[in-house]
């Protein structure tokens, strides 16, 4: 028997079946489908206004949803923000909402508020652990968060999401807003949080950054799942290279 045939299946981390969410009678997300295992990077990619943010912002418990929720095996019958961090989940937000006039080393701090609120107070050790991952923030430890460069803000937003010890990270449009070698910088570090033990849910409208780093992807238009697979052959699909790929798409990636 190969090693391959051998190894141990991966484990089902997250799910979510028949999915939907809704703005008052409008519909925005409509039976999306979709899973993480263990240590993956899974991205959904899409044009502005499929819904991708609203499909990661109600799977975190932030807008009301109806569908099939499942973590490490166990059904959540009505999601909510702090449901799903005492399972493990984090949320880095489109917007990042750090705290401006604050130093970046009280912001880690803060991102471990409910470790520390339910009795573990290893908030130094997971500092020094972030530091590892982003030595700039070291760096910038005594510096106000406000004074930081958007990559910065960016390490920083997703430092204070990895203080709490994630089990699944979900990064709402990571690469907005900054240049493309910054894009290329945080998210080569976002795809190295396999390694720490974090699966990853990546919603980008950045396609091409976004399935080079990912195991997985989905492809969301109009609020359902028009196209899935693994990451490789979706950077190679015909329909993918022409609709987000192609010369214009590449062309508005460079600019940054």
């Amino acid at each position: 028997m190969s090693a391959a045939s051998s190894a141990a299946p991966a484990k089902r981390l997250f799910t979510l079946e028949d999915f939907h969410v809704a703005y008052g009678t409008v519909e925005a997300v409509h039976g999306v489908g979709l899973h993480i295992d263990e240590g993956e990077v899974v991205t959904v990619i899409g044009p502005n206004g499929a819904g991708k943010s609203t499909l990661l912002n109600a799977a975190m418990g932030l807008l009301p949803s109806r569908g099939a929720v499942t973590f490490d095996g166990e059904r959540i019958a009505r999601p909510s923000v702090e449901a799903m961090v005492a399972r493990g989940v984090a949320l880095v937000p489109e917007r990042r909402e750090l705290f401006g006039e604050m130093p970046v080393e009280d912001n880690l701090l803060l991102g471990g508020f409910y470790r520390w609120r339910t009795g573990r107070r290893d908030q130094r050790a997971r500092m020094d652990e972030v530091f590892a991952i982003f030595p700039r923030l070291k760096e910038r430890r005594t510096q106000l968060a406000s004074t930081l460069s958007g990559g910065e803000r960016q390490m920083l937003a997703i430092g204070r999401a990895l203080m709490a010890r994630p089990r699944l990270l979900m990064l709402d449009e990571p690469s907005l807003g900054l240049a493309p070698l910054v894009v290329r910088e945080v998210l080569q570090v976002v795809g190295a949080l396999r390694t720490h033990g974090v699966s990853v849910l990546l919603v980008e409208q950045n396609a091409r950054a976004a399935l080079q780093v990912a195991d997985r992807g989905y492809v969301l238009e109009t609020g359902s799942v028009a196209l899935q697979g693994p990451a490789q052959d979706l950077l190679n699909d015909r329909r993918i290279i022409d609709t987000y790929l192609g010369l214009g798409n590449r062309h508005a990636v460079e600019a940054g």
